[in-house]
């Protein structure tokens, strides 16, 4: 957690004034709540101020101002501000953010502040993403799976069997199909992976590996088995062995692949299913896209997931009107406006029942068919995850997705390395 420390001073002191925290109720005032959004896409960002400017419209007694945020540093800054004591009120951010600064006392316990209808609304599963020990420290509220985006042509020209929700290709029959759409100078598919680590626990549930196992006395050990290696094993084969991936795309980031996807050279890219809006915008006219679920396991379609999340800081003088205002923004009908703008999917089920999220248009249809089946992501409330991570994990499957080292080589580093660092969190 404390790993990156060192930021310029002008700038976290730009970030703290953003930040702080108004107390309107010690001079009569109305109450004055910080949100900060992560929002980036103008469509997401234009929904959350909309959604800001109608709460403050009709509530004359809590005004929420807006404060934008950035994903890129959004980790630093946040600890800064807390440390500082000058956090924002409410604090936008993903569930595999939040274990250290729940653990270290910065997010306020959302259990009895929450109403039950929220509390309800949102699935037992979801809220596992944000629950550490016995307290809930923020609301999960929207998540994508990884999905297949596929050049729509290209596998109907091929003849190969289109897969659903219903009836997914397993990973052996994906690896096979990979397969049969390469040929000379094209691949089956590109696995984007500059970041592996989360794209393969999460993928790695469908076939039953959880890699992190929790003791008796509440400890984490890492245990890379059999079911951990199926998604592994089937993307290095891919790259080494068939020649139906393209090896140059595993230092790329799911942007970068497009260009080649666009253009013919891939017939299949795992992304996040937010990236349709990329595709929607940039795909060239008459370019036929669509979207396919991941392939299934012994697990079947189950896939980790970090949803985005709203908490509120523990030293937030206003934890209750900060909650009141999270409630606001998640009502059914405004987490869908969230989503769309997003181009994410909600985790409440009654925003779920929207018939915008349910059209063949841009296949929203198949993402939604999805979330029955997305869980809490495997290293949600490991202490310590970041640095094993950026130290251990990210190396270890570079170099084996390369063909640098073998499954043995892999397994050593990533439990023999990367427990030396978990029992550092641990003692």
């Amino acid at each position: 957690m404390r790993r990156r420390r060192w930021i310029p001073v002008l700038a976290a002191f730009g970030l703290l004034l953003a930040g702080c925290s108004g107390d309107g109720s010690k001079s009569g005032g109305p109450v004055t709540l910080h949100f900060q959004s992560l929002a980036w896409q103008q469509e997401s960002v234009t929904a959350n101020k909309e959604l800001v400017r109608e709460w403050n419209a009709t509530h004359p007694d809590v005004k929420v101002e807006y404060v934008q945020g950035s994903w890129d540093s959004v980790h630093d800054q946040l600890l800064t501000s807390f440390e500082g004591g000058e956090a924002p009120d409410i604090i936008h951010d993903a569930s595999d953010d939040l274990a250290d600064f729940a653990y270290g006392g910065y997010l306020a316990d959302l259990s009895e502040l929450l109403p039950d209808r929220l509390k309800s609304d949102i699935p037992q599963r979801s809220w596992a993403t944000t629950t550490f020990g016995s307290g809930i420290y923020g609301v999960p509220f929207l998540q994508e799976p990884r999905v297949l985006i596929a050049n729509a042509k290209w596998l109907k020209e091929s003849g190969v069997r289109i897969p659903t929700p219903e009836k997914p290709w397993t990973w052996e029959e994906f690896r096979e199909i990979a397969k049969q759409l390469s040929g000379k100078g094209t691949y089956g598919v590109a696995w984007p992976l500059k970041e592996p680590v989360s794209a393969t626990l999460n993928l790695s549930l469908s076939a039953g590996g959880q890699l992190f196992h929790r003791g008796a006395d509440g400890k984490v050990t890492v245990r890379f088995g059999a079911a951990d290696a199926v998604v592994p094993r089937t993307v290095r084969d891919e790259v080494n062995t068939d020649k139906s991936a393209s090896g140059t795309t595993l230092g790329m980031g799911g942007s970068d692949t497009l260009p080649g996807f666009f253009g013919g050279k891939y017939a299949m890219v795992p992304l996040g299913f937010s990236y349709r809006q990329q595709l929607a915008q940039q795909a060239p006219k008459g370019f036929d896209w669509q979207v396919l679920p991941a392939p299934a396991g012994d697990e079947g379609l189950a896939q980790g997931v970090s949803p985005q999340t709203l908490s509120v800081a523990e030293d937030s003088p206003h934890k209750k009107e900060a909650a009141e205002f999270i409630d606001f923004l998640l009502r059914p009908a405004n987490m869908v406006r969230l989503a769309l703008g997003d181009w994410m999917l909600p985790t409440g089920t009654e925003a779920l029942k929207d018939p915008a999220l349910h059209t063949t248009k841009d296949d929203w249809a198949t993402g939604t068919a999805l979330t029955a089946q997305l869980r809490s992501a495997p290293a949600q409330s490991v202490r310590g995850y970041a640095e094993w991570k950026d130290k251990v994990a990210t190396p270890a499957f570079q170099e084996y997705y390369s063909g640098a080292i073998g499954l043995d080589e892999l397994r050593h580093r990533l439990e023999k390395d990367g427990n030396l660092v978990l029992a550092r969190y641990q003692r």
